[in-house]
């Protein structure tokens, strides 16, 4: 945020309205995804959600207008509150019976990200500028090379359940 206040010449009341959209984005609107997607499961949802995100960092780093921000932040919350109810779901059918071991597994996972953002953007981005948080899109195209597997086996799940539904039905 110091950052960003001195870039655009922010108020402190601007900055409270980028993490208002954020958090609106993120958590207000996650129990809205998660009902569709309990209604109906989407497996690209995790890969949306990415995509999301990421196109909201790289818009992030160049925004050069708090309108510009505020759609950055709205598309990275966005994808945070499209990934998580299906990340969530998928946790747990990956925990066989153990779910509670795997939601909290999942829940290091994300606490260790939320704690290491921090540092890297003082590592990374504080010492040079607001476009090297482009460098951490490499962790996203990572994070999509090993949801691959991930997205291919809950598809199969899925016509697996969805059959057995039908087959059942007859």
């Amino acid at each position: 945020y110091p950052m960003l206040k001195a870039d655009l010449a922010l108020s402190f009341s601007q900055i409270g309205l980028i993490t208002l959209v954020y958090q609106i984005a993120s958590s207000v609107f996650q129990p809205v995804v998660g009902l569709a997607f309990d209604r109906r499961p989407f497996v690209r949802s995790l890969p949306a959600g990415m995509c999301s995100t990421t196109l909201g960092i790289v818009l992030f780093a160049f925004a050069s207008s708090l309108p510009a921000v505020l759609v950055a932040v709205f598309l990275v919350g966005v994808g945070s509150s499209t990934l998580h109810p299906e990340a969530s779901r998928i946790t747990s059918l990956a925990g066989r019976g153990r779910r509670g071991f795997a939601q909290s597994v999942f829940q290091v996972g994300g606490n260790f990200g939320t704690s290491i953002g921090p540092l890297l953007v003082a590592l990374v981005v504080a010492p040079r500028d607001r476009t090297w948080i482009v460098c951490f899109v490499v962790v996203a195209l990572l994070a999509f090379r090993a949801m691959r597997p991930i997205c291919r086996w809950y598809a199969d799940y899925l016509v697996r359940r969805r059959d057995t539904r039908e087959g059942g039905a007859e």
